[in-house]
């Protein structure tokens, strides 16, 4: 049964709404303010708000303004209910991150028309979300097979994303170099694990056939739209500048922007990690390794130069906190 969280100071219309909603199959909890609204909120998880603008402590705009800037519960279709019809009103609404309007008294069969609609998306929305979590823990099963990779998807997600942000990329190229650093290398899964956990070089075949695991991840990811930024960067991330890289030969900016920033952590993570058959470089070995590689136009000379400097204060903050081994990371990955 889906859940609605009512939340309106005057009791009436709390009953009204109520009642309506309960009728038609609806699970129905209400709050009388603000500030009870998301304790509620976070008490039961509703699949939908309809929300009061105009309530003592916290007013409806900035309720709904904390659950939409929250991850967890920013996709929660959130209803204005309201009074207020002036223009400047419903742009508040909007900018707050409200999904849709309600003008009092509420019509049943448009407060009815709307919520089904709003919990129809929301199911959808429910549905991505379950996909993508299914991938995420496929790529992590992947990464578990090998002692030496632990850790690795989610410091390139890490690192990936705080580069994008200091690179002024928009939100949305950010939360895709997140999701990648997380499935980059799901198509891993068609490689033997003869291949993948080999403690020594692969000879030319066995490198042909790890060739191909961008190509198995992309088409494993392609179903989900919500991945449309991220298919380039499973695809390309190990192209190189010159055309030297796989799968594609691709050089110089035919290599997406966002493929050249995971690729620039992604090798920074395998050299500074241990292999069974290499020690980990140290922080400062590394940085001098990619220097000569971005020297034979391997890599971004510019995204190296961004990534320096990100790792430079990182270094600091580390050694202020006494923790100057954090980015030393303990797993590896093969190239």
């Amino acid at each position: 049964m889906q859940k609605i969280l009512i939340v309106d100071d005057d009791a009436a219309n709390r009953e009204l709404l109520e009642s309506v909603l309960e009728l038609t199959g609806f699970s129905v909890t209400s709050a009388g303010d603000g500030r009870q609204a998301l304790m509620e909120f976070e008490r039961i998880s509703p699949d939908l708000v309809l929300l009061d603008v105009q309530m003592p402590i916290l007013d409806g705009f900035e309720v709904c303004r904390k659950l939409k800037s929250n991850s967890g519960t920013r996709l929660t279709p959130v209803v204005l209910v309201t009074a207020l019809s002036a223009t400047e009103d419903r742009v508040r609404g909007l900018e707050a991150g409200a999904d849709d309007f309600l003008i009092k008294p509420v019509d049943r069969s448009e407060l009815l028309a709307r919520v089904r609609s709003l919990l129809s998306l929301k199911a959808f929305t429910d549905e991505l979300e379950q996909a993508e979590t299914v991938l995420f823990s496929l790529a992590l099963s992947i990464e578990g097979k090998d002692p030496y990779t632990e850790g690795h998807c989610q410091r390139l997600s890490d690192y990936s994303a705080y580069l994008g942000e200091r690179m002024g990329l928009p939100l949305e190229q950010i939360t895709a170099l997140r999701r990648a650093g997380v499935v980059h290398d799901i198509g891993k899964i068609a490689v033997p694990d003869a291949i993948l956990l080999k403690p020594a070089k692969l000879t030319p075949e066995e490198f042909k056939v790890m060739q191909q695991h961008p190509l198995v991840g992309e088409r494993i990811c392609r179903p989900l739209k919500s991945f449309r930024l991220v298919l380039p960067i499973i695809r390309h991330h190990h192209e190189k500048l010159n055309g030297t890289g796989y799968p594609d030969g691709l050089k110089g900016d035919q290599i997406p922007l966002t493929a050249r920033i995971l690729q620039v952590v992604d090798v920074f993570d395998a050299l500074t990690t241990l292999r069974p058959y290499k020690r980990a470089l140290s922080i400062s070995e590394t940085l001098e390794v990619m220097d000569e590689e971005v020297k034979k136009g391997w890599w971004d000379p510019d995204i190296f130069s961004q990534f320096k400097q990100l790792v430079a204060g990182l270094e600091d903050l580390n050694s202020m906190m006494g923790n100057g081994d954090h980015l030393k990371a303990t797993s590896a990955k093969r190239m």
